[in-house]
């Protein structure tokens, strides 16, 4: 289903990529500024693809019915909800591996300087993202206004967050807001695991951070759940 439509392909997976190659060929060359992109846009990888895909298709499921017509079936309701989260880890795992490869092969990056560090942050970032989008897929009134909603944190979100420049050289208050988003930690983990070296040990507020962030989003996602439609 995620693949039949081609608008939540584009944004949820391939604009990140189209962002890397945009920002690759203007810093070509300019490793400084291309150490800060391509771990910034792995973090917006991970969130685009958990985040926005999970918050859009879980208000489109809740909202034609489909998640009240699911509990009727003899199809474990574990099974069907475990293979909605399933495709958008995979999509994320996909993504880190493009951008990876594509920032040390394409863009002189290098590969990552600590694996298990890349590996544990980006399941922190998949498992962060996931739970904050099927949260907020409570709050979206109609799939008509899914847009509005998820674009309306998630923009903000990369824009504050240092996807395409160094929080250190924003303004104070600005850095301020990036602190508390987990966004800007999951980049902050995803920096030191594929430029810096800097494994867990040296970001363990940045795991602390997603951890509440994480923590919380799956409460309001265990609260907020409903299998009807919130409007006829």
């Amino acid at each position: 289903m995620f693949w039949r439509n081609p608008t939540a392909a584009f944004f949820n997976f391939l604009l990140p990529l189209v962002f890397l190659g945009l920002f690759g060929s203007i810093f070509a060359g300019d490793r400084e500024n291309l150490e800060i992109i391509v771990p910034g846009i792995a973090g917006m990888s991970v969130m685009a693809t958990t985040f926005s895909a999970l918050a859009f298709n879980m208000t489109f499921l809740r909202e034609q019915g489909v998640l009240k017509r699911i509990r009727g079936t003899p199809l474990p309701v574990g099974s069907y909800l475990g293979g909605l989260v399933a495709s958008a880890v995979t999509n994320a795992t996909i993504q880190i591996a493009f951008v990876t490869i594509a920032g040390a092969a394409v863009f002189g990056v290098g590969w990552p300087a600590d694996w298990p560090a890349l590996l544990l942050f980006a399941a922190l970032g998949v498992a962060c993202f996931a739970t904050l989008g099927i949260a907020l897929s409570h709050a979206i009134p109609s799939f008509d206004a899914a847009a509005a909603y998820v674009n309306a944190i998630f923009l903000p979100a990369i824009a504050i967050s240092g996807v395409f420049y160094d929080v250190a050289d924003a303004p104070a208050l600005l850095k301020d807001v990036a602190e508390v988003l987990p966004l800007k930690h999951v980049i902050d983990g995803l920096s030191g695991a594929m430029v810096t070296g800097a494994g867990v040990g040296s970001n363990v507020t940045a795991v602390a951070v997603i951890g509440v962030w994480a923590l919380a989003g799956l409460a309001l996602a265990v609260r907020g759940w409903s299998w009807e439609q919130r409007r006829d």
